[in-house]
């Protein structure tokens, strides 16, 4: 493989508690009493917060709250067990890496600072720093150009349908990580290239070994 090219939240960082407690603030402060419909709102996981709102029927205002909370309880965000150790052997053998995700940049960069993950990345993109955000394939296309690596030797590891759509329709490989709180169904409906159970088995595929440093 040329560079591989991750989604953030449930692939390489387990914030599903995290992003469940902002929603409910946010819901709480913009919309008032009632349970949030959290179910609804994971079916979108792997979107753009404003785009997952406009599709709910939400108010947009919920975004600064939401915002707000997640920076707020970042320290609580925990890397998934082998992520680092498999960043830092992809890293060993000279691939590229690079970070696709439906947060925003800015939080994006911020949250893998202070998990000491940052620098092991060639460019993190938040769907705030393009035309069009997951499903589209703007985000890869960017990572793509920055990384200057040829698509047809690049994958890209995702939790969500949107995010195998968005490697698709960028002309690479789309790889679905099963290792954090994804819909596993609704995944392999969607035939994904390969089905990764552990953060080791990516590679097995990358460079031949699971071994770690």
């Amino acid at each position: 493989m040329d560079a591989v090219v991750f989604d953030l939240d449930g692939v390489l960082v387990n914030s599903f508690a995290v992003m469940r407690e902002a929603f409910r603030t946010a819901y709480a402060e913009v919309v008032g009493n009632g349970e949030p419909p959290f179910d609804e709102y994971e079916r979108h996981l792997g979107r753009y917060f404003p785009d997952i709102m406009r599709i709910m029927g939400l108010p947009l205002e919920m975004e600064a709250p939401f915002v707000r909370e997640s920076y707020r309880l970042a320290h609580l965000v925990a890397v998934f067990d082998g992520v680092p150790e498999m960043l830092r052997e992809l890293r060993a053998h000279g691939i590229p890496l690079a970070v696709a995700t439906g947060k925003s940049g800015p939080r994006a960069r911020s949250l893998l600072e202070q998990l000491g993950l940052l620098d092991l990345f060639t460019v993190v993109i938040g769907s705030d720093e393009v035309v069009r955000p997951k499903p589209a394939p703007d985000i890869v296309l960017k990572a793509l150009g920055v990384l200057g690596s040829d698509p047809s030797r690049t994958v890209m590891i995702g939790d969500a349908v949107t995010d195998l759509a968005s490697a698709r329709g960028a002309g690479v490989a789309a790889f679905a990580a099963l290792w954090g709180e994804s819909d596993d169904e609704s995944l392999l409906a969607e035939n994904p290239d390969a089905v990764l159970r552990d953060p080791s088995e990516l590679l097995e595929v990358c460079i031949g070994t699971s071994r770690t440093l």
